[in-house]
């Protein structure tokens, strides 16, 4: 079926509207990251999303309307909304609407957009994650990689441009 192919909707354990292959079960999986960036605004009155650097969203493959989760590391606040692209170049990175709420111009947030597909194919997804300074300059890009072992378990890599793998990030993470 593969990561882009038709999904089907079914019920599962009393479950409705989970997707679903042909053969293995779908399952949802890390897609693209941006790690690190720091809320530039927070736009109560505006109707709801998250906006963030076309250029970044780009690079990382988020694309508009998408829905992403967002992690705020400073207080713990999980929320999910869907992107709004901004001006590319700008490092902006504004929480709109009731979003605005879980945030404060500052703070470290972490988003992740999903993807939906069988485990044969994770090893395709090689999602890309953006790592970010204070000024959300971008610092570090990482990729992951899943792979298949000898034995034929589920293994991955993370790679980064960082010489010095300053993020303590094993060079393989046993799964």
């Amino acid at each position: 079926m593969g990561c882009c192919g038709m999904l089907h909707r079914t019920n599962i354990g009393g479950i409705a509207n989970i997707p679903t292959g042909e053969g293995q079960a779908v399952e949802k999986y890390v897609g693209a990251k941006l790690h690190g960036l720091r809320v530039t605004d927070a736009k109560l009155n505006y109707h709801g999303s998250i906006t963030i650097d076309a250029d970044f969203c780009r690079e990382v493959g988020l694309k508009p309307l998408e829905y992403v989760e967002i992690w705020n590391k400073m207080s713990g606040a999980r929320i999910s909304t869907y992107v709004l692209y901004g001006d590319p170049g700008s490092r902006c990175c504004i929480l709109n609407g009731a979003a605005a709420r879980t945030c404060q111009q500052g703070d470290e947030i972490i988003i992740a957009s999903s993807v939906f597909c069988e485990v044969d194919d994770i090893i395709k997804l090689k999602p890309r994650v953006l790592v970010f300074g204070e000024k959300n300059e971008i610092i570090d890009r990482i990729t992951y990689e899943v792979f298949r072992r000898a034995d034929n378990s589920l293994d991955m890599a993370v790679s980064s441009e960082l010489s010095d793998n300053s993020y303590g990030f094993p060079a393989s993470i046993s799964g």
